[in-house]
């Protein structure tokens, strides 16, 4: 299992400067939604924005972190 500050660690060192919003979805500690807001995605498509926000998660998805919904979004 994970807790919403290890995800918040893991995304924030592959996004650094990044605004993360980690939510446990139904309180097993082990489905998320992570919401994401960085200058890093200006210019990605949104397949590219979630590839990163993914690969910062791979080493803990299908073990301690079952499933995670992801949003990104460049900052206002």
């Amino acid at each position: 299992m994970m807790t919403a500050e290890e995800i918040h660690s893991l995304v924030l060192d592959a996004l650094p400067g990044a605004q993360i919003d980690v939510v446990d979805t139904v309180g097993d500690q082990n489905h998320w939604r992570v919401v994401v807001t960085s200058d890093r995605f200006d210019g990605l498509s949104l397949i590219e924005q979630h590839k990163l926000v993914m690969g910062s998660l791979s080493s803990v998805l299908g073990g301690r972190m079952h499933a995670v919904e992801i949003k990104t979004m460049l900052p206002e």
